[in-house]
């Protein structure tokens, strides 16, 4: 009976781990025709039968991509966009869930709810009132118009309120009992403690920003203000697309995804879970 058991959870095991690698090669299946098309002449692109391994490999697509369009410009100006929008919902996050997790005032689980319903709503419905108000704000093709409608995030800030809720309150009432003001509690105290969510938080913010494609669209028209993301739209002529060079564009474009998440990753899985202990 034991033995049966037994086989019975190794079988389970093997289908389980089975299951995941199906899962893991589904999904790394688009990046290597991805990084195999960037090798390849336009006409090869969608050969069939494809060629995994290109017997010529073109590396002068990964040169021309520099030269056909402002790709350094486009990638300073998404670099430049992430990193701000990225440090500014770090601040503004943590300082309001700091607020909504530790501090009593009258309403505030009606405002927190009220913020955090926002995130039901689809950004394509209240898009157009936004830009028009940007507009008249005389914010229309700059960087600001994106960095102030980005700056602020429900997700973040519920995110960072469940992690706080999870940091005993007898820290606070202590350092309040020592002289620390509220600033300083959130500076010297959660911030600190406050690393795996940070950490997720970073990464949701830097990929979503980065990879952002309506935003910039809808905002930036000069050249010189462009993402990386609208840029490759620029390989798309009226009668053809260069597929090669937009294939070896995008493997350009997730070298600095890839840098963040793994610099960050071990923090990931941590701060997710530590932000669900306390609803």
């Amino acid at each position: 009976m034991v033995g049966s058991n037994k086989g019975i959870r190794m079988g389970t095991m093997v289908l389980v781990y089975a299951l995941l690698l199906a899962t893991v090669f589904c999904m790394l299946v688009p990046y290597l025709w991805m990084l195999s098309s960037s090798l390849k002449l336009n006409k090869d692109v969608f050969s069939f039968p494809m060629q995994w391994i290109p017997a010529h490999p073109r590396w002068e697509n990964f040169v021309d991509i520099w030269t056909k369009i402002p790709l350094g410009r486009f990638i300073f100006n998404t670099a430049k966009l992430s990193v701000i929008v990225t440090i500014l919902q770090l601040l503004t996050s943590s300082f309001a869930a700091y607020a909504f997790s530790k501090l009593h005032f009258k309403g505030k689980n009606v405002l927190f709810l009220g913020y955090i319903a926002t995130i039901a709503i689809p950004w394509q419905a209240y898009m157009v009132p936004q830009f028009i108000m940007m507009r008249s704000l005389g914010l229309n093709n700059t960087h600001m118009a994106i960095i102030l409608l980005q700056a602020f995030s429900a997700f973040g800030v519920f995110l960072m309120r469940q992690f706080y809720q999870g940091v005993p309150d007898e820290l606070c009432e202590a350092a309040r009992i020592d002289g620390l003001s509220e600033y300083g509690i959130w500076a010297r105290i959660m911030l600190p403690l406050s690393k795996p969510a940070l950490s997720t938080l970073t990464i949701f913010t830097f990929v979503s920003t980065w990879n952002d494609f309506l935003g910039p669209m809808i905002y930036l028209t000069k050249t010189d203000l462009k993402t990386i993301q609208i840029g490759l739209r620029m390989f798309i002529s009226q009668y053809s697309a260069e597929y090669g060079l937009i294939m070896a564009a995008s493997v350009v474009s997730i070298i600095p995804v890839v840098i963040v998440f793994l610099a960050l990753q071990k923090y990931f899985v941590q701060g997710v879970a530590a932000s669900g202990i306390k609803g």
